[in-house]
Order: structure tokens, then C-alpha cells, then sequence
């Protein structure tokens, strides 16, 4: 529960939304913090900020490229939150859960990059 909360506070503020958001779009390869500052026009003392925000609460990861700090989504504690917030989904009235996505996969090309796809799957 604690864990879902701090996710849902984190991305219940617009700046923060917006960067996660873009992570997603990005995929397992993340943005270098410059290029996300650039991206959303965001000064890197407030990214920073945020991005710190976001990692705690378990949404976002970080490595070292050569002297650059790249971020990516934590696929796993995104995971994580939707399974939590989908959990018991329903109590046996399908009807009620139509249409939302319960399931995505993303699909690629022979080189591995994503071409922003999805396949949903709704119950």
C-alpha cells in the first residue's frame, strides 16, 4: 500500500507526469537528464528535483553512460503499481472492467528498437 501511494503521489504533479511519460515512450534505453531538460524545457536543478522524486518512488532508474546520468522507467515498480491498482479487479462482474487495458506488449523490429506499438489486451 505504501509503495502505491508514494507512486501515485509522485506522478500526481504535472512536471513529473510529463517526464515519466516520455521515459515510457522511450523505452529500456532511458534519456540522458540533458536530453529530458531539453525535451520538456524544465531547468536542471527543478529535473533534478523531480527525477529524485520519481526514483525514490520507485519509478524510475538510473546508470552512468561515460560522464552522463541516463534515466529509464523501473518497468518492474510501474509494473508493480498497475498490478496493485487492477488487483481483484472487478470481483466477478467482467462487465464492469470492459475495455480497460489490462495487458500491453510492445513490439519491435529486427534491431531491437520499439516501433511504438502496442498491443492491448481488454478484459
Amino acid at each position: 500500500m505504501k509503495a502505491a501511494v508514494d507512486a501515485l503521489s509522485s506522478l500526481a504533479q504535472e512536471t513529473r507526469l510529463e517526464i515519466f511519460q516520455l521515459l515510457v515512450r522511450q523505452g529500456p534505453d532511458g534519456l540522458a537528464a540533458g536530453e529530458i531538460a531539453t525535451a520538456l524545457d524544465v531547468p536542471s536543478p527543478t529535473l533534478s528535483f523531480h527525477i529524485a522524486h520519481l526514483t525514490r518512488a520507485g519509478l524510475l532508474k538510473c546508470r552512468r553512460d561515460g560522464r552522463s546520468l541516463v534515466y529509464a522507467v523501473h518497468f518492474e515498480g510501474m509494473r508493480d503499481l498497475l498490478q496493485f491498482l487492477t488487483r481483484d479487479c472487478c470481483q466477478g462482474r467482467p462487465e464492469l472492467c470492459a475495455g480497460i487495458p489490462l495487458a500491453a506488449t510492445c513490439t519491435a523490429d529486427a534491431s531491437g528498437k520499439s516501433r511504438n506499438k502496442a498491443k492491448v489486451r481488454h478484459v
